[in-house]
């Protein structure tokens, strides 16, 4: 006789010991770049074994939720970490150089949500948002233009002042300033004809190529945070992505 199948609903362990743990990161329990508890403070609290704990934890740290750090322990990773600042950037020059962007803010103005964003962002549709412009540079050559729009109950007192002063990632801002870190995106990609405004400021020609990339991020508990179109500009350049 052939084994009956597991019950649909039947989660291992250590998945269920990931979901805990993913719910004190949404609760704040444990703040970006702070370290968790230890793997045995873990199973003592969970009432599980370490290897479980230990299991849980790699599945975290392979989706670059933690990080493990050879003899001090396991930490909430965070955007302001080189290894993390620029993790969602995929843009790469084909020289192969490291990209570290000048970020140029060009507006930031408030709106309403329309029923699309409104879909991406799980907000109601006429909700207030804020809209941000902005360019960012390579070695003074304007390589994206990136359009993207927050929830305004997520983001409030947000200003232009807040956002020149502040140097790091948009996603690291979104991080230290607002307490919202974000984990994952989702990504579609096709490709588009520049057109005015976007051609004079990338400093392309009227219907050259651009590669459009829109963009949804989301923070713990899978809530989405930022809806991004970028317009990306490739002569030189390529969209960088590592399967595994």
């Amino acid at each position: 006789m052939t084994e009956p199948l597991p019950s649909p609903s039947f989660r291992p362990l250590y998945e269920q010991i990931k979901i805990l743990l993913t719910q004190s990161l949404v609760a704040g329990e444990w703040k970006p770049g702070e370290a968790i508890p230890s793997e045995m403070e873990l199973a003592s609290r969970f009432r599980v074994s370490q290897g479980t704990v230990r299991k849980a934890i790699d599945e975290l740290a392979s989706e670059h939720i933690l990080v493990r750090r050879q003899g001090k322990g396991t930490y909430v990773a965070s955007h302001s970490e080189p290894a993390y600042q620029y993790r969602f950037l995929r843009v790469m020059p084909d020289s192969g150089e490291k990209l570290h962007p000048r970020n140029v803010l060009l507006e930031l103005r408030k709106g309403k949500a329309s029923a699309d964003i409104a879909r991406a962002l799980a907000v109601k549709a006429g909700s207030p948002v804020h809209v941000i412009k902005r360019v960012l540079e390579f070695r003074d050559r304007p390589l994206i233009l990136d359009e993207m729009v927050l929830a305004a109950t997520r983001f409030p007192g947000l200003t232009v002042a807040r956002l020149e002063e502040y140097k790091g990632s948009m996603y690291s801002f979104y991080e230290e300033v607002y307490g919202l870190r974000m984990i994952r995106a989702e990504e579609r990609i096709r490709a588009v004809a520049a057109r005015e405004p976007a051609a004079g400021l990338l400093r392309v020609a009227a219907g050259a190529p651009l590669l459009c990339v829109d963009r949804i991020a989301f923070t713990y508990g899978d809530m989405p945070v930022e809806w991004r179109r970028g317009l990306c500009a490739t002569d030189g350049f390529s969209y960088f992505n590592e399967l595994a």
